[in-house]
């Protein structure tokens, strides 16, 4: 988290939320037949759809990281305050 109180993840889901939503306005606003229009909301649904698992994967990985980490530093924590405790 930096000093604005915001952290990595949040900056990124926002940035992606912001160009999805910008993607769908462009291709609803495009001139084109309806169909056509539909396959392009289709195609780019099935984008998102992937865009998103390998987000949510990633995601699910950097957690499984930190949480890692967060075991570590609980036991070196533990350690040391049962090592202050047996003085």
């Amino acid at each position: 988290m930096d000093d604005r109180g915001y952290d990595t993840g949040s900056l990124v889901a926002s940035f992606l939320l912001g160009g999805i939503v910008g993607a769908g306005i462009a291709i609803l606003l495009a001139p084109q037949s309806g169909r056509e229009t539909r396959e392009k909301i289709k195609e780019f649904a099935e984008t998102v759809k992937e865009k998103m698992s390998a987000s949510v994967e990633t995601a699910k990985d950097i957690l499984e990281e930190k949480k890692s980490v967060l075991s570590a530093v609980v036991e070196a924590g533990k350690e040391a305050y049962n090592k202050e405790v047996n003085k």
